[in-house]
């Protein structure tokens, strides 16, 4: 074993190198957890200017996930034409249009658009980096470098967090102008130029897929790529690829049918359900709606995005909780631990926001709502609940899903089935997203027990469905 480097098996693994290219390949969820969480401290403001209705404003939050649906979909098909590294390069472009057009919004329905098309991009890079990283790394630390995509999206989440506090801070509120004459809420999302072109930048240092190398037949270059993370059994490597890369040549949508059945095959299912209950849990609805959600029960906006900050932070020390143990217990265990986790914490938020006292609340614009009102008991216990459910879900959904989407299908449908999976899970998420304020406006009770629901669902999901692939080579996926 050399210095820099990790014993895998047979084989001599540079750590360190691995870990760079996949790092830099994970600045795309850097961007997923950014664009899709900065609209949290802008929500209110929008609503205001805008003068949208739960509706509306639901669907203006979550318009960029339908972006999100065409690029996850398209993603797999262009990275295997045009390679991996310009897929990201593509993504970053859309980050940086989205988040200027953002900014400069005169209208819900222009907003609309550009979300969508930042969430093209978003689409691309969630489908982009899982691939990417999966084949780059070797079977023993591939549960470790695959959550890097994870530690960046909660990374993301709270860069765009803090900057919405920070913001909010100095203009005296997300309403108020700061610079230029913008509102401080336009600047949130003009921010995110600064990660996007950084992405674009750094997508252009490293090397093309291995995989996608040998399918042009570039085998010299390949296994060049391969030399800088292996030391040993490259030529090995070099013919599993040619070997698998013959038969996903040929693939197309019509090899996820079952032959037998007519239906779609049993592990594409899986990889849809997967995808479906890790936003059916409605996690997401904590990063895009709670810094509205604690100021309806109380909190000032100053607290209430000074709590989404303490949340993200939290989601960032739980993931890297779930990078020390996906290797060592697999994903199967940290994803049925995180399912008990969830349905009791998600539980408790249900039966405290069930039993709240609730009053009529007239906003500016007259209209006249019915919001509850908590203790300061049932409010620590509530902020408490919603902590823990992050903890539960960032030490396994989010980062275990995601790893097993890179893992879990054959060669030979592995990027159609991801695109597929990842185009499903992003339809969920705008499911979810666009219904919160529609449930909100019924009861908050009603909202936390849909999700309770279906954390309980995920249990008996895993244990009957999910497969194990901890140890397991690409190669070898059945």
């Amino acid at each position: 074993m050399v210095s820099n480097g990790i014993q895998v098996g047979d084989r001599d693994y540079v750590l360190s190198k691995a870990i760079q290219l996949a790092s830099v390949a994970a600045l795309g969820g850097f961007l997923f957890g950014y664009d899709t969480a900065v609209i949290n401290g802008a929500v209110t403001p929008m609503r205001d200017l805008f003068g949208t209705g739960p509706f509306l404003t639901g669907f203006m939050v979550s318009s960029a996930l339908l972006g999100c649906v065409a690029g996850a979909y398209l993603a797999g098909r262009l990275a295997e034409r045009l390679g991996r590294i310009r897929v990201m390069v593509i993504a970053s472009v859309l980050f940086v249009v989205s988040a200027i057009g953002s900014g400069l919004a005169f209208g819900p329905w222009d907003l609309i658009v550009w979300r969508v098309i930042g969430g093209v991009g978003v689409g691309a890079a969630s489908v982009i980096a899982p691939a990417y990283i999966a084949e780059i790394s070797p079977a023993k630390i591939r549960g470790r470098l695959g959550s890097l995509q994870q530690m960046a999206i909660v990374t993301g989440i709270f860069i765009a967090l803090l900057t919405n506090y920070f913001l909010a801070s100095i203009a005296g509120g997300a309403a108020n102008e700061l610079w230029l004459g913008l509102e401080a809420w336009r600047w949130m999302f003009i921010a995110e130029v600064i990660p996007a072109v950084l992405y674009g930048v750094l997508a252009l240092t490293i090397p093309e897929s291995p995989r996608y190398l040998v399918s042009l037949g570039k085998e010299d270059t390949a296994r060049e790529v391969l030399g800088r993370v292996m030391r040993t059994g490259i030529a090995e490597r070099i013919a599993e690829i040619k070997r698998t890369v013959k038969v996903e040549a040929k693939s197309s949508v019509r090899d996820l049918v079952d032959p037998k059945r007519g239906g779609l095959l049993p592990i594409v299912w899986i990889g849809i359900g997967l995808s479906v209950l890790q936003q059916f849990v409605g996690i997401n609805v904590i990063f895009y709606y709670s810094a509205t959600l604690w100021q309806s029960v109380g909190f000032t906006e100053q607290d209430a995005l000074a709590q989404t900050v303490i949340t993200s932070v939290t989601n960032i020390v739980v993931t890297i909780v779930a990078i020390a143990l996906i290797d060592k217990i697999g994903r199967r265990v940290l994803l049925l631990i995180g399912s008990v986790g969830m349905t009791i914490t998600l539980g408790a938020l249900a039966w405290i926001f069930a039993t709240a006292r609730r009053v009529e609340v007239v906003d500016d614009l007259g209209v006249t709502t019915m919001e509850p009102v908590l203790s300061d008991q049932a409010g620590l216990i509530a902020l408490i609940a919603a902590n823990g459910f992050v903890v539960f879900f960032g030490m396994s959904w989010g980062p275990a899903v995601w790893v097993l989407l890179g893992e879990m299908f054959n060669n030979r449908i592995r990027a159609t089935a991801l695109g597929v999976a990842a185009a499903a899970q992003w339809l969920a998420n705008f499911a979810i997203s666009t219904s919160f304020p529609v449930f909100a406006d019924l009861s908050l009770g009603f909202a936390y027990g849909f999700y309770t629901f279906f954390a309980l669902v995920s249990i008996f999901f895993v244990a009957k469905f999910v497969p194990e692939t901890n140890n397991r080579e690409l190669e070898d996926m059945d």
